[in-house]
């Protein structure tokens, strides 16, 4: 049972970057994001029972959340990126038995 994060990087302002989570004997329901010195914070989320999904107020517009259940693999697209982005992001889901788990995080930094 794990997530896996991958495509963080180093990115330019303005840029682009695609996340995703492979999730193996789990099921990924959102991503959080932890910057140097704060609290792990909300990214993007799809709620657990059924409806639209949640974004946090900054990345409104800009981040989109996505799903392949074929292959139980969830993305986060992320545009128009900007140096208060920077954190590690995280993958966050759920077990059969309803618990959760975390990813190990990829890094994602912008440059102003």
């Amino acid at each position: 049972v794990q997530l896996v994060e991958s495509g963080g990087g180093l990115v330019r302002a303005g840029g682009s970057l695609r996340l995703s989570c492979a999730a193996f004997g789990s099921t990924p329901m959102g991503w959080y994001r932890q910057a140097p010195g704060k609290q792990r914070e909300l990214v993007a989320v799809f709620p657990g029972g059924g409806g639209s999904t949640n974004y946090a107020y900054s990345v409104k517009g800009r981040f989109t959340i996505s799903r392949d259940n074929a292959k139980n693999t969830m993305y986060l697209q992320m545009n128009s990126l900007q140096p208060e982005d920077t954190a590690v992001y995280y993958c966050n889901g759920r077990t059969v038995s309803g618990a959760s788990i975390w990813g190990r995080g990829t890094q994602v930094t912008v440059s102003s």
